[in-house]
């Protein structure tokens, strides 16, 4: 008797078995990279940027002001800030050099890792990340990565979860005493 001929016996068994497995290891290398790293979907409507430039501009915020014992940049809403400044205020020139420096991060994560950038890994991600700011180092005034990190840490620190949850805040801080060390306060003040 051949060992496919009854239903339990071990070679079907073991076929399934190996049919399951290998089910599982095309899934885990096509299927999975492309999701496993996936951003959160937006829950803001972008009106200076297109979806997708938000969905890279909110992932990278998340990476220069993590969140860690304090809450990150998400959570204080820096992303939907900064696409509100683009919208209202900023130079024409500076909507356009920070447009243009999304898209760029995204033409770069697909020529370096065939994915878009929020389909990277935190660690890719970051590798880009550190890459514009040496960027950004050498001409300061000019490349959208500096004006990146200045918009976000102006959002994140002006708004009330940056200032209350990671600046120490006091509504009354007291007496003005000018100079004062600071590892005698600990951390800065946001008041």
């Amino acid at each position: 008797m051949r060992p496919f001929d009854l239903p339990n016996s071990p070679g079907r068994r073991d076929a399934l078995i190996g049919a399951g497995l290998s089910f599982g290891a095309l899934w885990a290398t096509l299927i999975l990279p492309s999701s496993a790293f996936a951003q959160p979907t937006l829950t803001w409507i972008p009106r200076a940027l297109t979806s997708a430039q938000a969905q890279i501009l909110d992932a990278a915020v998340e990476l220069i002001v993590p969140a860690t014992d304090t809450p990150g940049a998400r959570a204080a809403g820096v992303a939907p800030f900064i696409d509100r400044a683009l919208a209202t205020f900023y130079d024409p020139d500076q909507v356009k050099r920070l447009r243009d420096g999304l898209d760029t991060m995204q033409a770069d994560a697909q020529a370096a890792y065939g994915m878009a950038f929020t389909a990277l890994s935190a660690a890719q991600q970051t590798e880009l990340l550190r890459r514009y700011d040496v960027e950004a180092a050498q001409k300061p005034v000019s490349h959208f990565f500096a004006l990146m990190k200045q918009a976000t840490f102006t959002g994140f620190f002006t708004s009330e979860t940056g200032a209350t949850k990671t600046l120490r805040y006091d509504p009354f801080p007291g007496d003005y005493r000018g100079c004062v060390p600071l590892k005698e306060i600990g951390r800065a003040w946001a008041t």
